[in-house]
């Protein structure tokens, strides 16, 4: 075998045949570069050994022998179920692996052995939920173990010993970050983290190494957000004039004052509409500041120069939202909205294609369906991108090309994004933040809940919905899993129709239903008509309805923070 480099491929490493080679190319592995730059994305500490009677749900090792093992398929001879008891010196615990039945000839009773997972208090008792599993033989080699990203047929262990073959390589990899940058913020050196985090000797040298690492992506990201930015403002863009008298009229329409923070938000949007250079800016505020109204007075601005402005959003049920509430408000000044959705009609859709083109649509609210190529626009001068974190930069891309120059871009989020964090992530915008509600908001209280208060949350929905209010049941599923454990709607549904709330209108909305259903559905709950909407996360993205007063979340712990706010 010639001498290993870093261009050299995976297939020619000790061990790596063809199959092999074909699982690594599914991870993304071609050559040693690619190998030693694929990352664990956690790794477990077998150093903390807990003994079984002390430990606590969560994230748990623990050291013992195999007492009892025995698997089972569930109903469906789809989930295959291996469950085995480990013991120590203060108790016992049940582990517990789902679809890996080879793990079964291992799991010899008597073996000693060391688990590491999540405890998890399911179906009434406490188990360990598919933990890693190290034979105690092992562990003198390393008390740190990775775990790293895998894929059907391969194993973090495998990885590990792959890995190993090409350490001594990291000495060819080179170091990006210039020198002075690294005396600054005195950062270890690049190869010292590559090793590390593959063969960690300490959780305090762990933590320097992923502290170097997260340091270059965002100083590089940065870096990147900060060139866009430069090229961005040599390009030239549509000037869209400021006008007070308009603007000053729009305000006396919609029957409340601005907060301070609106005004100069709005302020800096139209200052930038107003150059020759395409703004490129986020609008971050929270749920209920009043985004959108800023995004009008843009629409509106536009429109009065004779630009055209595309607003897109995540889902259908929001587009037809934004469509319902902006609609009269244009209409008020002579420009028309309209909305493009993925179910439309045939007639319909070359309706709107044609009045786009010949620019007697003002303004065209919808989801990705504006990225079709069918729709062209007369004089595209303004973009606004709801939930901007939910697009990649691709689909931005393809609407900006539809004008043939950059048009002017806003792009709003309500996730609660650091300015720093929002710098580093966002580095080509610039940022404009609405930092207060309008008077009058009640503030939001948001409750943590254990199962067995379940029934006083049920009693306050009983007197929130005898107030004449609503209420959202939000599940992660739609229907039951056997594998994920978790709640769906159907099934909460159908518990919460015979339970103590079964008198009150339940309704479900879901993903998989038809567009019209779903709008059917929201207009409805909008209307009264439904007391206790349960639904998936479908629902988060900035529906209005004033009159709902409390959202219970099911398994909150698998939203991300941004679906949660």
């Amino acid at each position: 075998m010639s001498e290993l480099g870093l261009g050299t491929p995976v297939t020619e490493l000790k061990g790596v045949g063809a199959a092999l080679g074909e699982k690594l190319h599914r991870l993304g592995i071609e050559d040693a570069r690619d190998l030693l730059l694929h990352f664990p994305f956690r790794w477990e500490d077998y150093s903390q050994i807990a003994k079984i009677s002390a430990m606590k749900p969560g994230l748990v090792s623990i050291g013992g022998k195999i007492e009892q093992v025995a698997a089972r398929w569930a109903r469906t001879r789809k989930l295959h179920i291996l469950e085995a008891v480990i013991s120590d010196d203060s108790g016992s615990i049940k582990a517990i692996w789902f679809n890996q039945p080879y793990l079964k000839a291992k799991l010899v009773p008597g073996t000693p052995v060391v688990l590491s997972g999540k405890l998890e208090f399911r179906n009434n008792d406490f188990a360990l939920q598919a933990p890693t599993i190290e034979f105690t033989s092992e562990l003198a080699q390393a008390k740190i173990v990775p775990i790293y990203p895998e894929t059907q047929g391969i194993t973090s262990r495998q990885l590990t010993q792959l890995i190993g073959q090409i350490l001594p390589l990291v000495n060819q990899l080179s170091d990006d970050l210039p020198p002075s940058i690294r005396e600054d913020y005195k950062l270890i050196d690049f190869k010292v983290a590559i090793q590390t985090l593959h063969q960690p000797e300490s959780t305090k040298q762990l933590i320097s190494a992923r502290h170097r690492l997260a340091f270059e992506e965002l100083f590089f990201i940065m870096a990147c957000g900060l060139i866009i930015k430069s090229e961005m403002a040599a390009e030239p863009a549509q000037s869209i004039a400021f006008d007070q008298a308009l603007a000053q009229s729009f305000v006396q329409k919609l029957g409340f004052k601005l907060t301070d923070a609106q005004r100069l938000a709005a302020w800096a949007v139209l200052k930038d509409l107003a150059k020759d250079s395409p703004m490129h800016r986020l609008l971050e505020g929270d749920v209920g500041s009043g985004k959108t109204v800023v995004a009008a007075l843009a629409a509106l601005m536009a429109s009065a120069n004779g630009y055209q402005t595309a607003i897109m959003v995540p889902t259908e049920v929001l587009a037809n939202q934004h469509a319902k509430n902006l609609a009269p408000l244009f209409d008020h000044f002579g420009y028309r909205l309209a909305l493009v959705a993925g179910r439309q009609t045939t007639s319909l859709r070359r309706e709107l294609q044609t009045k786009l083109a010949d620019g007697s649509i003002n303004i065209v609210v919808g989801t990705q369906a504006l990225l079709t190529n069918e729709l062209k626009f007369q004089r595209l001068g303004l973009v606004v991108i709801d939930e901007q974190h939910r697009f990649g930069v691709e689909q931005r891309q393809l609407l900006k090309q539809k004008a043939g120059y950059l048009p002017h871009l806003l792009t709003m989020t309500a996730t609660p994004i650091p300015r720093t964090l929002a710098l580093a992530v966002y580095g080509d915008l610039d940022i404009s933040i609405i930092n207060e509600l309008p008077p009058g908001r009640i503030p939001v209280q948001t409750k943590v809940i254990s199962e067995g208060q379940r029934q006083s949350v049920y009693a306050q929905v009983e007197t929130e919905i005898t107030q004449g209010r609503q209420v959202y049941v939000v599940c992660p599923l739609i229907n039951d899993s056997d594998v994920l454990g978790a709640k769906s709607v159907l099934a909460e549904a159908q518990r919460l129709r015979q339970g103590p709330l079964g008198h009150r209108r339940i309704t479900v909305i879901h993903g998989r239903m038809k567009s019209e259903a779903k709008n059917q559905i929201m207009a409805d709950f909008a209307s009264g008509q439904i007391d206790i909407l349960v639904a998936t996360s479908l629902i988060e993205v900035g529906l209005d309805v004033p009159n709902a007063s409390v959202i219970i979340i099911e398994a909150a712990e698998r939203y991300g923070l941004a679906t949660l706010h």
